[in-house]
């Protein structure tokens, strides 16, 4: 009986021992769960509870407003007005230059037979709804910006309205005219940049292309929507008043 007992304690003994080790087990997994995983060398915790919270996406809406478009055209409006003065916004970061620079590398991309020893000229853009015998400022300025940028890609440009003397004025010194009788009747000019626009939604629709004098054959072409902001950014220099507007008020006569 004295053997059977203490065999009886021995084994209520062991099986607290074991209880007492499984209770210890258990509290030091509930603790290594409890207490933050140290992450290893050289491990980066995208976890971290110090990191900075990340930014929230902005709404398609937000980042079209407030953000800039594919040409860098900041802070724009949702509705854009092709009205003269009408237009609000802030500082464009890009003008009607940047728009002839990607036509013009579009020209050098796909122009054939122009080269550095063949002469172009380059003629205003006609609005295409019209006999093509009208233009506007922003006509004038591309034909003087793609002046600018063929230079630069050292094809030989001709300014056909330079005369052959400086004519001095009250009004200021001048060498270009307008006048054909003023101007030379032979020139070496073998291809002109030309091209037509066209208002389209949204902006302005731009086609160039530069014509062999002789041949009338197309050797390049370029085309560019131009946005109505950037188009409103010219202003004329005769003052803000276009299309019966003045500093972006329809005007009447009583």
């Amino acid at each position: 009986m004295k053997i059977r007992k203490h065999f009886t304690a021995l084994m209520l003994s062991a099986s607290l021992t074991s209880l007492g080790g499984c209770s210890m087990m258990m509290d030091e997994e509930q603790i290594a769960e409890q207490s933050p995983q140290r992450p290893a060398m050289n491990v980066i915790d995208i976890t971290a509870q110090d990191r900075a919270p990340a930014k929230p996406q902005m709404m398609e809406e937000d980042s079209d407003v407030g953000g800039m478009d594919a040409y860098g055209a900041i802070g724009q409006p949702p509705l854009y007005s092709s009205v003269q003065g009408a237009y609000k916004g802030l500082p464009l970061t890009k003008h009607i230059g940047d728009y002839v620079k990607n036509m013009t590398q579009d020209l050098i991309a796909n122009m054939e037979y122009v080269n550095d020893k063949t002469p172009i000229g380059v003629t205003h853009f006609a609005l295409l709804d019209t006999n093509l015998q009208q233009t506007d400022l922003l006509g004038r300025q591309m034909a003087e910006s793609f002046v600018h940028e063929l230079h630069k890609f050292r094809v030989p440009v001709i300014d056909f309205k330079a005369t052959e003397y400086i004519r001095i004025t009250e009004g200021g010194d001048f060498v270009l005219s307008r006048d054909y009788l003023e101007l030379s009747s032979s020139l070496p000019i073998e291809y002109v940049l030309t091209g037509t626009m066209t208002k389209h939604q949204g902006g302005v629709l731009v086609n160039a292309r530069i014509l062999g004098m002789e041949s009338r054959a197309v050797v390049a072409s370029a085309q560019m929507l131009v946005p109505f902001y950037v188009v409103d950014a010219l202003i004329p220099s005769d003052g803000s008043e276009q299309n019966g507007m003045r500093d972006g008020v329809k005007l009447s006569r009583g």
